[in-house]
């Protein structure tokens, strides 16, 4: 038998075997993260975040899109420290404190538990909009086992029904790109402004950022693509870069499309004042646009990009945090099998994918449903990315004394300055319920470390320790290694 080739991001050195396919290169990872943040993703919410931000939408999503990229800066320096499954949960266990690193997979489940449901629920409630014959709940039920089934049969399955997707998806937003700006050129709308970047009547920094709160909603999932570090067959560099590029990518788009939608808004005023409540304003201004056929084609494409291929790798990337904190022994061991033939965390998927039809069905009867689970997710994921930019510092600058100020000091701080701002002018509703979540992970992890079962990650005390020599993975790092 012909010896395995060696892993590109060496887990063994950290005490784990190789059990998940390395399968995915550079494109896969950046259709993933494109995929897990829907180019169409404002269609959904371009109501909230239009009110939000009193009219200026593409500003709030310009903001937004340079909060995460100084994120998925920090995200490309720790995953070439520690390229495994796990996120914010491994980096900041490794890189500051292995209770560090438990609280914050904590937080993050937030984020990755909560989201599949939903992005269920909103395209249960898309879908009956269009079919009313077909009850929410049944829409739900069908996304769930459909998403299930894809990704049981692996991660190449689920890629390949990724770039179908994705496709799709950039073909229903060239067509409401190609018709908007031909209104406006004709003269329906408001004509060409800038109002949706810059409005002298309604700005003010709180305000903004407090529509950043709700627009970051769209940018959440490229950091997905750090989930399947463990199954990349490309160096640790590409899950950074695939990161960088699909921000680029989705963030440009997001704030083209808001833009040419809030020009066509039929009564900005009305929208300001009332809201959105049923999540249809951007379906109006594709109607002005077009006609009532757009409308629907927008409708309809909103909610299979949510229900179906954004839940889907939100659901593989939920399986893959689950794994690494079950491989740890921080959840119960069951998570962390992985399917023989198919190499994917079988029992994990097969949770997420139960949690998210309970969280689904039970929301779906609540008037506000949306709307809670959207802030937790929000908060959840900005506090974890709090964290993460402080793990950069602790782990390069003071750990192994980097002397690369811009990646390992200004980009980490400068991104927490950011998201601290947008956390706190976020619901208040959402930071009360974050808080209580934080409060019984404390308790969690403290029954834990009296249980025995202290959080004991590999290789954390290779890199602490006064009196310990300098190695290859602690020494001070050299200028063209930082």
């Amino acid at each position: 038998m012909s010896e395995a080739p060696a892993s590109p991001a060496g887990i063994e050195s950290y005490g784990y075997q190789q059990e998940l396919r390395r399968s995915l290169r550079f494109s896969d990872l950046l259709v993933y993260g494109l995929v897990f943040m829907v180019p169409i993703a404002p269609f959904g919410i371009f109501g909230s975040v239009f009110q939000g931000s009193g009219g200026m939408v593409a500003l709030a999503y310009a903001l937004g899109m340079v909060a995460m990229m100084f994120t998925a800066l920090s995200y490309a320096q720790m995953s070439r420290a520690f390229p495994m499954a796990g996120s914010v949960y491994t980096y900041a266990g490794r890189g500051i404190a292995a209770p560090v690193g438990f609280l914050s997979g904590w937080m993050i489940l937030l984020d990755y538990v909560l989201v599949p449901g939903l992005l269920y629920l909103i395209a249960g409630v898309a879908m009956n909009s269009l079919v009313p014959a077909v009850p929410v709940w049944l829409w739900l039920v069908g996304f769930v086992l459909l998403n299930t089934a894809v990704n049981y049969l692996g991660v190449e399955m689920t890629s390949k029904v990724n770039k179908a997707m994705l496709i799709g998806e950039l073909i229903v937003l060239v067509v409401f790109i190609g018709f908007g700006v031909a209104a406006l050129a004709a003269g329906k709308g408001r004509g060409f402004d800038f109002t949706p970047v810059y409005n002298s009547q309604t700005f003010s920094w709180s305000l903004v950022f407090g529509a950043v709160s709700i627009a970051v909603l769209s940018f959440l999932g490229f950091d997905g693509i750090s989930t399947l570090s463990e199954e990349n067959q490309d160096s640790t560099k590409a899950i950074g870069k695939s990161m960088i590029a699909a921000l680029l990518l989705a963030g440009s788009l997001f704030i083209v499309q808001t833009w040419i939608a809030s020009l066509l808004v039929p009564d900005p005023g009305a929208l300001i004042a009332g809201g959105d409540p049923d999540g249809v304003a951007f379906y109006d201004a594709a109607r002005v646009a077009a006609g009532g056929w757009l409308a629907t084609v927008t409708a309809a494409a909103t909610a299979v990009a949510w229900g179906f291929a954004n839940s889907l790798v939100a659901q593989a990337a939920t399986s893959r945090l689950l794994y690494a904190m079950a491989r740890d022994r921080q959840l119960p061991a069951f998570l962390a099998k992985v399917h023989p033939r198919h190499r994917v965390p079988v029992n994990a998927t097969l949770l997420t994918a139960g949690v998210s039809l309970v969280l689904g069905l039970y929301t779906a009867s609540r008037e506000d449903g949306i709307t809670l689970l959207s802030t937790l997710v929000n908060f959840g994921a900005l506090t974890t990315f709090l964290v993460l930019h402080v793990s950069v510092v602790v782990h390069y600058l003071i750990r192994r004394r980097s002397r690369d100020w811009w990646r390992h000091l200004v980009a980490p701080v400068v991104g927490f300055a950011i998201l601290a701002y947008v956390v706190v002018n976020a619901d208040i509703a959402a930071q009360r319920l974050g808080f209580v979540w934080l409060a019984i992970g404390g308790l969690v992890l403290t029954g834990l470390m009296l249980s025995g079962r202290r959080p004991n990650l590999a290789a954390v005390a290779a890199d602490q320790g006064p009196d310990r020599t300098p190695t290859a993975d602690n020494a001070p790092l050299s200028k063209e290694n930082q």
